[in-house]
């Protein structure tokens, strides 16, 4: 592995590029998994990275000696630094020093909607958004789409709260959702606290594409006009609504147990 101890190396400073600006890794089309676990998953379900990244002091850890192994086996470039550079990279306080460096996937739009998907709308929290990506997978829901204002969802703290959701997912950004909703041949379902209907009154057997909107605002109007359905999720006690990516899970899951029970 090659050793770079230089602030100054062009390698080392395209990688805190990567690691520090999302306009940066928008421009290259590559970003950063944090963490053996996210590192692994990707050799599971996706193959090789780019780049291997790794402390000095993580070299001996077991479970890291035997990704650098693959990945060598592969002939993928591999490099290591201190742990003063590498701690300039990494995101995760006290966590095990390994990154990879992958390709960010250009997954084409499809022409219409006809299976169940879910549509996010200006959704501005990462955590919120791997969150949701973890629970879409889990799910079996496959295809996700994000609007312009979403937040990216090939962010590091995106990437850690999905937890390895992405690499099972097709997930679409920069999406005009309004063109989305009126091509698709499926309903459509946006969820909203001032709902008569609850999810538990629709039949949900069958493909359905779920509309969440911002954290604060919900979804946009225009999109709600656009809805098949606006549903809302009935729940006890003083608070106004639940956060949206406990609503997702919510609803995703109502939905498995529907399909699973026809």
């Amino acid at each position: 592995m090659k050793l770079i101890s230089s602030r100054d190396n062009s390698l080392f400073k395209e990688l805190k590029q990567l690691a520090s600006s999302s306009q940066a890794r928008r421009k290259a089309a590559r970003t950063l998994l944090d963490g053996v676990h996210l590192c692994q998953a990707y050799l599971e379900h996706v193959g090789n990275p780019l780049m291997c990244v790794v402390s000095e002091n993580s070299q001996s850890d077991p479970e890291v000696a035997a990704v650098i192994q693959d990945c060598e086996a592969a002939r993928v470039q591999s490099i290591t630094l201190p742990e003063s550079l590498y701690q300039v990279l990494s995101q995760v306080e006290h966590g095990v020093g390994l990154l990879f460096v992958i390709d960010t996937p250009q997954v084409i739009k499809p022409d219409s909607l006809v299976e169940s998907a879910v549509l996010l709308d200006n959704l501005q929290d990462p955590g919120n958004l791997g969150s949701i990506l973890r629970s879409a997978a889990a799910a079996g829901i496959k295809r996700v789409f994000c609007s312009k204002g979403t937040v990216f969802a090939w962010s590091p703290k995106v990437l850690r709260a999905g937890m390895g959701a992405h690499f099972v997912l097709e997930i679409i950004e920069s999406v005009d959702l309004a063109s989305i909703v009126q091509s698709a041949s499926i309903p459509i379902l946006a969820t909203s606290s001032y709902a008569e209907q609850r999810i538990y009154d629709i039949d949900l057997s069958h493909p359905v594409a779920w509309l969440f909107g911002h954290e604060g605002q919900g979804v946009s109007d225009e999109l709600l006009e656009l809805a098949t359905h606006t549903v809302s999720i009935p729940h006890l006690g003083a608070v106004e609504s639940l956060n949206v990516a406990a609503s997702a899970a919510v609803c995703f899951f109502e939905q498995l147990r529907q399909r699973t029970m026809r």
